[in-house]
């Protein structure tokens, strides 16, 4: 008699072999210590077969246990098992569209769902980047003063209500500073202090809702989220991560924290708030919210869309998406990244909440091509990038770690408040770190023209006509003041942000390190231009910079030292630059961003292994195998196996196991599976089955089926005569793995994570002629590297 197992297949690594015609290989399972030629033919992942209809994974039927499918919280996926059931639940669509009208529409539907969802949210991605641009902005302002004829308005829009023409800060009748508002219409000391004051204490204010917010409500939202989304993409569960409230949290809290005056951004943030967004509206479409391995394809093109909101870069967005934080990033999930990206930046464009007809924040014009010679400082500029990157990588992993351990770790929202009192005293004296940090990247990015009053541009020079090209100057007093301000706005910055990143408020990484670079980029990119005009005979500059115009743009060194510093912080390359040129608008000057990038790199790869958000994992103990890591050790399947050999290995056996002694091992061990085996003797393997799976059919034996008991015989294999008389056997082949992933004790390791991460494995269990001999998970995977890289093992703490 043949058996086809009823009811859902789950298994921890059950994975459905196609066979050479594309089919799904059905699996034969033989008793081996029978002599009997009876066997019992599994098809892995679907269910009963009555007359036409097929029970398939993640459709829910009569026959299924509740909650089987899902993980636990702090668990890994099975990337196997979860495509598998999706191929199959697909097949039977397709079967079944040429029976109805109605199931033709449902196999369209579910055709295009995917692009629907994408659609979905790269149109929400824009609308709330749009809401967070433009509420921090307005608060940002607040600081400063207030709009008495529309209080809702920045200092930018309320000038552009007045009867001016022109945008000027500082001529405009209808915004009032703080000053003002209190009668002091001078610019003495008075003034002055009432100025400083009212920016501590806003920043005090918004720094403080948004620190208690998170508190409160949400306290995943805080942080950037990007390692955290980085090891979920990888197949790791973390519950509530992705869920509403940390979504409506993260985007008040940034707009809170932005407006504060922190040395943070909100690009970071920006990827994990279209992540929620990706999380929440793929569960209007079953194929992907109750099956994690296709729901993690919508939150990379959902990451796609953060990073195009964020900084106004499609392209560099889909890019970012596949080298910074995807895992399984198969062709159709680039195509559907690209639209994803391309609607939520069409959506931000529409909103247009710079004002500038730009979807980019510092979109510059540079019309000097650069010179062959200047490959040298840019490449300089990437040393320096790589080497503050290294300063700062390893000062807040320091700092974080002490957080962690210490009691300072306890008091979130006092932590919070300190930090934000320091940087407000700090940076209100300076005009540098004052300003909003997004500004001071603008204005280090701008070239120097005939409107520009920063001393920055103090040049001693005459313009006699707008449109005459701009010539060679030595610097004015008011451009080596300036570097000096700008020499204490870098240190300053670098020591703030090292305790600013990875307080509990929602806090980017981006814009802290661009300004950093853009700093160091422009004092480099002053010395290059002023060695140019000292010095225009020498070699170097004899060709271009003979003319008498300037040769040099202080603006581009700038825009190459802000893509160092971000390249050494996140070890992005292809995604940063492309991020830089969509950025700015300079595309012909892909080839220094380029050059300052690789350079970036190796320095940084040189002086510290791990990026920032690599760092970071680590430091949280996430279950992370990085797929660009290679694993150099020699050492084989039998050295990390659990348990070691002459230890015992806890199993359950197919048919002589009672539902006391299966309750009574799941009490005893923790493990989140148990190898199934023919009998304790002879260890010859049959299957795995999951604890959770375990428990949830166990459970529900015992509500619906009269009779059982604790005496009753646990089967897990089809082909085993059930037990004679009262009480009733349980049969629980339907949640057997029959095709577990095995290798042999002699497989070398190099194998092995190779195997874990390529098939997205949650364990696989080790044989020795065909006997059972342990499991190997990804947890001791991990603590095996760390070990052999002479790491503390135990700071892996989740499966």
């Amino acid at each position: 008699m043949v058996d086809i197992t009823p009811g859902l297949q789950q298994a921890a690594d059950g994975v459905t072999t196609p066979t050479s015609h594309g089919t799904f290989q059905i699996y034969e399972q033989g008793s081996r210590n029978s002599a009997s030629s009876t066997h019992s033919y599994i098809a892995q992942f679907f269910g009963s077969s009555t007359g036409d209809t097929i029970m398939f994974s993640g459709m829910q039927g009569d026959d299924d246990i509740p909650g089987i499918g899902q993980y636990e919280d702090f668990h890994t996926i099975d990337w196997q098992r979860d495509i598998a059931r999706d191929r199959m639940r697909h097949r039977y669509i397709v079967k079944k569209r040429q029976d109805s009208i109605w199931d033709l529409i449902k196999g369209a539907h579910d055709a295009w769902s995917g692009w629907v969802c994408v659609l979905l949210v790269g149109v929400a991605t824009g609308i709330v980047a749009g809401v967070i641009d433009i509420g921090a902005s307005w608060m940002t302002d607040l600081k400063f003063g207030i709009c008495p004829a529309a209080f809702w308005f920045n200092r930018e829009q309320c000038c552009w209500s007045d009867t001016n023409t022109t945008f000027d800060s500082g001529n405009c009748s209808q915004w009032l500073t703080w000053p003002q508002v209190f009668g002091d219409r001078g610019d003495g000391a008075g003034a002055y202090i009432i100025s400083y004051l009212f920016y501590i204490l806003w920043a005090l204010i918004f720094a403080a809702l948004s620190a208690s917010l998170v508190r409160m409500f949400a306290p995943y939202a805080c942080g950037s989220g990007i390692p955290e989304i980085k090891t979920i993409l990888s197949g790791f569960i973390i519950r509530g991560y992705l869920g509403k409230w940390t979504l409506i949290i993260k985007v008040v809290g940034l707009i809170l924290s932005v407006s504060s005056g922190l040395s943070l951004g909100k690009e970071g943030p920006m990827v994990h708030i279209a992540s929620c967004l990706g999380n929440i509206l793929s569960y209007l479409f079953p194929k992907y919210g109750r099956n994690e391995a296709k729901k993690r394809e919508i939150l990379s093109a959902a990451a796609a869309a953060g990073v195009s909101v964020a900084f106004g870069a499609p392209i560099g967005g889909v890019l970012f998406s596949l080298e910074e934080v995807s895992y399984y990033f198969p062709l159709k999930t680039l195509w559907r990244s690209f639209f994803c990206a391309l609607i939520a930046a069409f959506i931000l464009r529409s909103i247009n909440p710079f004002g500038n007809e730009h979807s980019v924040l510092f979109f510059v014009e540079y019309n000097k091509p650069w010179i062959f010679f200047e490959l040298i400082p840019f490449v300089g500029l990437g040393i320096i990038g790589g080497c503050i990157a290294t300063i700062f990588i390893k000062a807040n992993i320091y700092w974080c770690r002490y957080r962690k351990y210490s009691k300072l770790g306890q008091y979130p929202v006092t932590e919070v408040l300190v930090v934000t009192l320091i940087t407000a005293i700090l940076a209100y004296p300076n005009p540098y770190t004052r300003m909003n940090t997004s500004e001071l990247i603008y204005l280090l990015f701008n070239q120097c023209g005939i409107s520009n009053s920063d001393p920055l541009c103090d040049y001693n020079r005459n313009f006699t006509d707008a449109n005459s090209a701009i010539e060679k100057a030595a610097a004015g007093a008011g451009v080596y003041r300036a570097i000096w301000l700008l020499v204490l706005a870098l240190v300053f910055k670098l020591v703030v942000t090292i305790f600013t990143f990875g307080i509990k408020v929602p806090c980017g990484l981006f814009i802290p390190s661009l300004a950093l670079g853009a700093i160091a980029g422009r004092i480099v990119g002053i010395g290059v231009e002023q060695m140019a005009y000292t010095y225009p005979k020498i070699w170097l500059f004899s060709g271009e910079c003979s003319t008498g115009d300037d040769c040099i743009t202080p603006g581009l060194y700038a825009m190459v030292g802000a893509a160092a510093v971000l390249g050494g912080v996140t070890r992005m390359t292809v995604s940063l630059v492309v991020i830089m040129f969509e950025l700015t608008g300079g595309v012909r000057y892909i080839v220094p961003l380029m050059a300052a990038a690789m350079a970036s790199k190796w320095v940084g790869d040189a002086l510290g292994r791990q990026g920032i958000y690599d760092a970071h994992i680590a430091l949280n103990g996430y279950p992370f195998l990085d797929s660009k890591d290679e694993f150099q050790h020699t050492s084989l399947a039998a050295d990390v196996m659990q348990p070691k050999r002459n230890e015992t290995l806890s199993v359950i056996t197919q048919d002589s196991m009672t539902v006391d002694d299966v309750e009574t091992l799941l009490k005893e061990t923790e493990h989140n599976g148990y190898p199934v085996v023919v009998s304790k003797e002879s260890q010859y393997l049959v299957g795995f089955v999951l604890r959770r799976d375990l428990n949830l059919a166990i459970a529900n034996a015992r509500r619906t089926i009269e009779g059982i008991t604790g005496q009753s015989v646990v089967i897990f294999a089809g082909n085993v005569a059930p037990p004679p008389g009262p009480p009733p056997y349980l049969q629980l082949s339907r949640i057997l793995d029959m095709a577990p992933i095995t290798v042999t004790d002699q497989t070398p390791m190099e194998t092995v994570v190779d195997m874990f991460r390529k098939l997205g494995l949650r364990q696989t269990l080790v044989t020795h002629n065909g006997r059972l001999l342990g499991v190997i998970t990804k947890k001791d995977v991990l603590r095996h590297v760390k070990h052999m890289d002479n790491e503390d093992p135990s700071s892996v703490m989740f499966n």
